[in-house]
């Protein structure tokens, strides 16, 4: 509300934007001011924008995530954060814009949509549909004796051997439980995973391959990813002139999946930044007066090559990557991926590759024009494919049958958001021997410093272990499948005249490994719960 020379009241006049309203001309006195702002009977009300943008794992491929900016009023204010995943239910409004008609030079309306309902989506199979069969399917294959074994081998088909890695993404993708402990301090549920290996060993196509799979991903590389790309960024807003605060790419991935490639190349800065992220699954912003704690309680799945570029077995594993005790300490799973040269298993990597382009390039299956197939003449190669009932390149994991793509996404969405797996028969006095022993020996061999975190990690693993077989209590065979994954990783990261010593030692603690585990590893005698491997890995062939 504005007052005229002739006191003569103007308005009331809204103000859609940041812009000071001014009028220039009074049409009862004829004025042109100067004008006075009626405080009095100028009403003030608290607004707030935030920018909603689609979900990562929602987006198509090949297309940007599309964003909107949304208008809270009143109580809506402050009821979400950045990362957070929200449903609004708002009007779709325009409003006239001064700027924007003087930058274009002709009439335009901005949109906004304004708020009336905000809710939190704390459902993950929220934007997943899941029918009654789909249900049925996931209870009946839950069922299966060789569940854990036929998940693993589901794991990135298009890459062949590597039994070990499979088993990390796989507990990664499932994921333990969180947890508050008394004093309200929250402990971690997800499973951190690095990958530190030989060049060419399909470790950058495992990130991939979890990418499409998890139902919330966000993939950036340490080269190209600074402090504030992967935690939170403050930056001014050209409209307002305010100083608003950007989620990185750990926030954004907040409930999934944060996969980070070369990780080694992060500089120390940047790699500081993460710690907190990474244990405590927070980061905490105290910039330009902003001072906020955002959520980022996603898994880390990291790739990083070694020193020199290839990975020397004869020295300990803190020397062969640049990274600190701190960042190594908050990893559960460590792969080392080794690219041994051994005439079998080269041998039948090649026919696999081959195999896989071959049948990327078989012509599709003709039909008539009733929709019936045509039978085409089979090749001698393909006939002897069938009489032996095996495919060029198979894997030993091929022994178990493998889930589809689609039904295997389904039944990890179903698992992590109806399994909260209980830890009531665990055997305490197995468990505490095994970190006495590690601690131990990882003093004696000089390897990586074993931490109460690793303790936790054992904790995680049977609980994912559980997830795969949907059941609400763990068992004795999850608590032996875990204790086996993670000796193997503490083994696989010694040096070379350690490991025959080591696996002696802890071999008390790793023959109780379900039998369905055993004799499954690429070259070298790396088992498929082992952390080792030592074979190569095919490029995708599709």
């Amino acid at each position: 509300m504005f007052i005229a020379q002739m006191r003569v009241t103007l308005g009331p006049f809204q103000q859609e934007s940041n812009a000071e309203v001014k009028i220039s001309f009074c049409q009862n006195c004829q004025g042109r001011g100067p004008f006075t702002l009626n405080s009095e009977k100028t009403e003030y009300r608290n607004y707030q924008k935030l920018t909603l943008q689609e979900s990562p794992g929602t987006v198509p491929a090949g297309r940007l995530p599309r964003h909107r900016e949304v208008i809270l009023l009143a109580d809506l204010i402050d009821s979400a954060k950045p990362g957070d995943e929200v449903e609004i239910i708002g009007i779709y409004r325009n409003h006239y814009d001064g700027q924007l008609n003087n930058k274009n030079g002709f009439p335009v309306f901005a949109t906004i949509l304004e708020a009336n309902h905000l809710v939190k989506s704390h459902d993950q199979l929220a934007g997943f549909h899941l029918t009654e069969e789909d249900e049925r399917q996931i209870r009946a294959l839950s069922r299966d004796p060789q569940i854990v074994d036929r998940l693993i081998a589901s794991m990135a088909p298009s890459i062949y051997g590597h039994e070990d890695v499979k088993t990390a993404i796989a507990l990664s993708l499932f994921g333990g439980v969180s947890k508050e402990a008394q004093g309200k301090m929250s402990i971690r549920g997800d499973i951190n995973v690095l990958l530190l290996g030989d060049p060419g060993t399909a470790k950058s196509q495992v990130l991939k391959y979890v990418e499409k799979t998890a139902h919330r991903a966000v993939f950036a590389t340490g080269q190209g990813a600074s402090a504030v790309g992967l935690t939170a960024s403050v930056r001014r807003d050209p409209s307002t002139s305010e100083w608003t605060l950007e989620g990185g790419a750990l926030v954004l991935a907040d409930r999934g999946t944060c996969l980070i490639d070369e990780f080694d190349k992060m500089n120390d800065q940047d790699r500081t930044s993460i710690h907190e992220a990474m244990e405590q699954q927070t980061i905490s912003i105290s910039k330009a007066g902003i001072v906020t704690t955002l959520q980022a309680r996603c898994a880390i799945v990291a790739a990083a090559n070694p020193i020199g570029g290839r990975y020397n077995g004869t020295i300990p594993f803190s020397h062969n990557v640049e990274l600190t005790e701190p960042i190594l300490s908050r990893f559960d799973i460590l792969c080392v991926v080794r690219d041994t040269v051994n005439p079998d298993e080269d041998a039948r990597l090649a026919k696999f590759v081959v195999d896989s382009h071959s049948r990327a390039n078989r012509p599709r299956p003709q039909t008539d024009e009733f929709g019936n197939r045509v039978p085409q003449q089979v090749s001698d190669e393909d006939q002897d494919e069938e009489m032996d009932g095996t495919q060029p390149g198979a894997s030993a994991a091929g022994a178990v049958e493998q889930i589809p793509q689609e039904l295997l996404r389904k039944y990890i969405l179903y698992a992590k958001e109806r399994c909260r797996p209980k830890l009531y028969q665990i055997d305490q006095d197995k468990v505490a021997r095994l970190f006495a022993d590690m601690r131990r020996e990882s003093l004696a061999t000089g390897a990586y410093p074993i931490t109460v975190r690793h303790l936790e990690a054992i904790m995680r693993i049977a609980e994912a272990f559980c997830k795969m077989r949907l059941s609400d209590y763990c068992s004795a065979q999850d608590i032996d499948r875990a204790i086996a994954v993670t000796v193997d990783s503490f083994i696989s990261s010694q040096k070379v005249s350690c490991k025959k010593a080591l696996s002696r030692a802890f071999a008390k603690y790793t023959l109780a490994r379900p039998t369905t585990q055993r004799g499954r590893g690429g070259a070298g005698g790396a088992s498929s719960s082992g952390l080792s491997s030592n074979n190569r890995a095919g490029r995708r062939g599709r």
